[in-house]
């Protein structure tokens, strides 16, 4: 067994260990925090930890925990892309891992490949994370590869489940992803600085109610819906102004021309860094994703900080709503039951805030729990 992931059996505890996670890209998504997230509570426990990616935004976040990064764009779709599989075979060799964790399809699959080439004493264990509830196919399938498969939900769990019946129900293990409550915290408001910072932006807003879209601009996240739905609670609320915060990247840039052509009077913000502090100060935020999503971290940051929710119900965001703001589950595609529910918000905030229930969705127990999966694993291999 490789040095770095050896146990000392009579105590049950483990030595240092190296745990590589793997993923196209570390821009801003749900999948590149929590990995971040991952990484940095390896780093704080003592263990190696070790990215692979293309490069973005959070590699300077990840660094700073304490971790490396290596960039290496093994989600590029480009046929010239397998020709990696023997280099990061290779690769895994030299560097002797005691976890190799993919995270996203095409990675996953270059990993895979490696990995079941190397010799079974030599190799690391491998992990993979259902993140999202993709289409039901062989290419999909490598999601469910791996020795012990993640589901972020029960959502998550029960799809794998019904579409990849081949995969053992014995290996996967799910691990709800979590906010850390020392950021997202009810009655949390944002600073006086910042609060000027944002109405010198958006004067427009000044006096008005948000109710408020995250999530980047693709016709997945229901935008169309949010408009029309908006357009029905103006007309009983003149004071709601709808926000949507997000960016447009490459083919998505004329959808997100054609949404401001169609609504002028709702207020793009593109991408923000400070998306805590705009659902903070939001009467509601609203998710209306056309196919049902894996967990739905947005919408437990605003569930945490307080802020309601009005979303459909199906997927890992009905399953958040039932547990936090069963109030705020309409039927998915319904669009007037969705400005009801918005409206229901506007008529009495102090109420739906206040039924806004606590919950156990925590990123502590997120890092605990996939750490001591880590370990499991570890242990297993050295027996």
């Amino acid at each position: 067994m490789p040095a770095m992931s050896r146990l000392n059996a009579a105590e049950g505890t483990t030595q240092r260990l190296r745990v590589v996670q793997v993923l196209p890209a570390l821009e801003g998504g749900g999948v590149e925090r929590g990995t971040v997230e991952i990484a940095n509570a390896l780093a704080a426990a003592g263990h190696d930890s070790v990215v692979l990616s293309g490069g973005g935004r959070l590699v300077s976040a990840l660094e700073a925990g304490g971790s490396r990064h290596i960039t290496w764009p093994l989600g590029r779709k480009h046929p010239a892309t397998l020709l990696e599989v023997r280099r990061l075979r290779r690769w895994l060799a030299a560097e002797r891992p005691a976890i190799l964790h993919a995270r996203s399809r095409l990675p996953a699959w270059l990993c895979f490949l490696a990995w079941r080439q190397m010799s079974p004493a030599a190799r690391p264990r491998f992990v993979t994370t259902v993140h999202g509830l993709y289409s039901p196919n062989a290419y999909s399938a490598v999601m469910t590869r791996g020795e012990r498969v993640i589901v972020v939900s029960e959502a998550a769990r029960q799809y794998v489940l019904t579409h990849y019946p081949r995969a053992p129900a014995a290996k996967l293990v799910r691990i709800y992803r979590g906010v850390d409550r020392s950021r997202y915290r009810k009655g949390y408001q944002p600073s006086e600085r910042w609060l000027a910072a944002w109405r010198a932006q958006h004067p427009q807003l000044a006096g008005k109610r948000l109710v408020t879209l995250p999530g980047r601009l693709t016709r997945l996240k229901g935008h169309e819906d949010f408009i029309a739905a908006m357009a029905k609670v103006r007309e009983q609320f003149q004071d709601a102004a709808g926000l949507i915060v997000g960016s447009a990247a490459g083919k998505h840039q004329r959808y997100a021309a054609a949404l401001k052509q169609r609504a002028p009077w709702l207020t793009f913000a593109g991408h923000r860094e400070d998306l805590r502090e705009i659902m903070a100060i939001s009467a509601a935020v609203v998710s209306l994703s056309t196919r049902p999503e894996s967990f739905g971290r947005t919408v437990l940051e605003a569930l945490s900080l307080g802020t309601p929710v009005v979303g459909y119900d199906h997927g890992g965001v009905g399953e958040l709503l039932a547990q936090v703001f069963p109030q705020g589950c309409t039927k998915p595609g319904d669009v007037p039951a969705a400005a009801a529910g918005i409206c229901n918000v506007l008529n009495d905030e102090a109420t739906a805030r206040a039924n806004v229930r606590d919950h156990g969705f925590d990123q502590a127990r997120m890092c605990t729990e996939t750490l001591a999966l880590y370990a499991e694993l570890t242990r297993e291999g050295a027996q």
